[in-house]
C-alpha cells in the first residue's frame, strides 16, 4: 500500500490559511480527512499527499510552497524512526536508522546513502511506480531532509550541493538562499551531497532508549519489505545509463540465480523485460515533462545506444516522437501512465474517498 503517515502534513492548514488558501476546501478535494492532518497514527495515501501539496502551490500561488511547508517540520515528525535517529551514535548512525527503517514512516518514501571517501549522497526517493509531476512533494521532502541535517549537525548546516530533479520553480538565487549551497536543477536524482567527515561526527546518545526503540522498529520493519519486482525497479534504474540492467547482473546483486529471479517475477505476475521496459516509459516520461535533457542524453539514460530506439520506443508507448510530447506535456501534462495498478501501489478509489485499512502498518 502507498501511504505516509499524517505527519506529513503538519503545518500545512496553517501554511495554507496564511497564503489565503482554505485548507479544508484543498483536503476534502483529494479525500483526505482534516483530522488525519499532523496526527502520527493516521495513514493517508500518497497519490492523495502529492495532490494535496501540489494543488494547494497552484491554489496560493505559491511556487515555493513545499519547501515552506518543510519549515514547519522536522525530526519529530517520524516518530520512533525519529527517536531512533537521535539517539544513534553518530550522524552516519543516525542516517542509517532513515536508510533502513523509514518505511515504517512511509513505504512509498526511501532515503539512500551512497557513500565516498571524501563525499557521501543522501538520495531522496519517491518509490511509487508512474508517478504524476511532484516538483512541489519533491522540494519538500528536500526541505525536511535539511531540516534533520540542521538538527543533527547544527541549525548553520549546509550541504555541499542539494539535486533538484526538475527546473528551478524560482530564481535559481531562492534556492541558494534556502539550501546555503549550490543547487543543481534537472538532476537525475534528487538529493544532498555531504562531507564523509560530516557524518562521521560523534553524537550524545540514549543507548537504552536507542535499543528499546530499534527492537520495536525491527519488529515491524519486515512489513514493509518492497516486492521483487520493486526492488529491481531501483536497481535497474541505476544500472540503464551504465548497459548493464541484464538479468545476469541483477541477479547477481540479489545473490540469486537468475532463473530463481526469473521465477520470482513470473510469481508476482511479470518479467525482468516487462520491468526494464516499465522503468525506462517512466523515466521517459518524468524527463520530458520535467526537464530540458537533451533527447541524446535521454536516450543513454534509458540505457538505448541510438536516440533512433528512443524514438521508437516512445511511439510505442505514446504514439508520437520524443520533441512533439515534451511540447504537449509541458502544455498539459500526461496522465499517471501506468497500464496496470503494481502491487502494492493505491487504486483509483483509495487514491480519492476513504482512508485505506492500514491496520497491518504501524
Amino acid at each position: 500500500m502507498s501511504v505516509i503517515r499524517g505527519t506529513s502534513l503538519r503545518g500545512y492548514p496553517e501554511l495554507v490559511s496564511e497564503l489565503g488558501g482554505d485548507p479544508d476546501v484543498l483536503l476534502a478535494s483529494v479525500g483526505i480527512r482534516a483530522a488525519d492532518v499532523g496526527n502520527f497514527d493516521a495513514f493517508i495515501t500518497y497519490l492523495a499527499h502529492i495532490d494535496a501539496v501540489e494543488s494547494a502551490a497552484r491554489a496560493t500561488q505559491t511556487p515555493d510552497f513545499g519547501r515552506r511547508l518543510a519549515e514547519r517540520q522536522g525530526i519529530e515528525m517520524f516518530g520512533p524512526v525519529g527517536v531512533a535517529a537521535r539517539t544513534a551514535k553518530s550522524v552516519a548512525g543516525a542516517i542509517d536508522i532513515f536508510e533502513n527503517y523509514l518505511g515504517t514512516y512511509s513505504p512509498s518514501n526511501s532515503v539512500v546513502i551512497d557513500a565516498g571517501d571524501e563525499t557521501s549522497f543522501l538520495e531522496f526517493k519517491i518509490l511509487i511506480p508512474h508517478p504524476p509531476a511532484c516538483p512541489q512533494t519533491f522540494e519538500l521532502g528536500l526541505g525536511v531532509m535539511l531540516r534533520v541535517l540542521r538538527f543533527l549537525l547544527g541549525s548553520g548546516y549546509a550541504p555541499t550541493t542539494v539535486h533538484i530533479p526538475h527546473a528551478p520553480l524560482v530564481s535559481p538565487e531562492e534556492y541558494l538562499q534556502y539550501f546555503s549551497c549550490t543547487p543543481k536543477f534537472s538532476a537525475t536524482r534528487a538529493g544532498m551531497t555531504v562531507l564523509a567527515s560530516e557524518l562521521r561526527r560523534p553524537m550524545v546518545r540514549d543507548e537504552m532508549a536507542h535499543r528499546v526503540v530499534l527492537d520495536y522498529l525491527d519488529t515491524v520493519i519486515d512489513r514493509h519489505r518492497p516486492t521483487m519486482s520493486s526492488s529491481i525497479r531501483e536497481l535497474v534504474r541505476q544500472l540503464l545509463p551504465t548497459g548493464s540492467a541484464t538479468v545476469p547482473i541483477v541477479a547477481e546483486q540479489f545473490r540469486v540465480h537468475p532463473n530463481t529471479l526469473r521465477r520470482r517475477l513470473v510469481a508476482e505476475g511479470t518479467s525482468f523485460n516487462a520491468v526494464v521496459d516499465d522503468v525506462r516509459r517512466e523515466m521517459a516520461v518524468r524527463y520530458l515533462r520535467d526537464t530540458d535533457i537533451a533527447l541524446s542524453h535521454l536516450a543513454r539514460e534509458l540505457g538505448y545506444s541510438e536516440q533512433s530506439v528512443l524514438s521508437r520506443s516512445c511511439q510505442r508507448w505514446f504514439g508520437s516522437s520524443p520533441a512533439p510530447l515534451r511540447v504537449k506535456w509541458r502544455q498539459s501534462p500526461p496522465p499517471n501512465a501506468s497500464r496496470s495498478v503494481a502491487a502494492g501501489s493505491p487504486t483509483a478509489t483509495d487514491r480519492r474517498g476513504n482512508q485505506p485499512n492500514c491496520s497491518t502498518i504501524i
